[in-house]
């Protein structure tokens, strides 16, 4: 109970540092109409490069070459999904069109976090799995 405790805190500052701090104004060029890919595609490997720090430290080394596979897989796992629900969010022909001062920019916000959060959840239900 303590590891699926930790690990939740751990997720929950690696969200706020990847979304917040580390993310530079490059990357809010996800929000873009063109030329979003990149600045997206570095957003979501912060993510994804904390999210294999993560699960790298947490995982028995004793196995180091499925450690570094694994952690991998799930660091790919995160990138994926980071990388489509911020598109969705962000994109102005989708999620993005809507404005701080209308409800569905709140939702899609909403909708957002609690995806990024599910995937954190699964992700420590697969590592304490093990």
């Amino acid at each position: 109970m303590l590891d699926i405790f930790l690990l939740l805190v751990i997720f929950q500052l690696k969200h706020f540092l990847a979304d917040y701090p580390l993310q530079t104004p490059y990357m809010l060029g996800k929000m873009k109409a063109t030329g979003w890919k990149l600045p997206l595609a570095a957003h979501a490997a912060v993510h994804a490069l904390i999210t294999f720090t993560i699960a790298f430290v947490f995982l028995d080394l004793s196995y180091l070459p499925d450690v570094i596979l694994f952690a991998s897989l799930l660091a790919m796992l995160d990138f994926t999904i980071h990388f489509l629900v911020d598109r969705v969010k962000a994109s102005p022909s989708l999620a993005g069109k809507f404005k701080p001062e209308q409800s569905y920019f709140w939702w899609a916000l909403g909708a957002d976090q609690m995806a990024h959060h599910l995937t954190h959840y699964f992700i420590i239900a697969i590592l304490v799995s093990l």
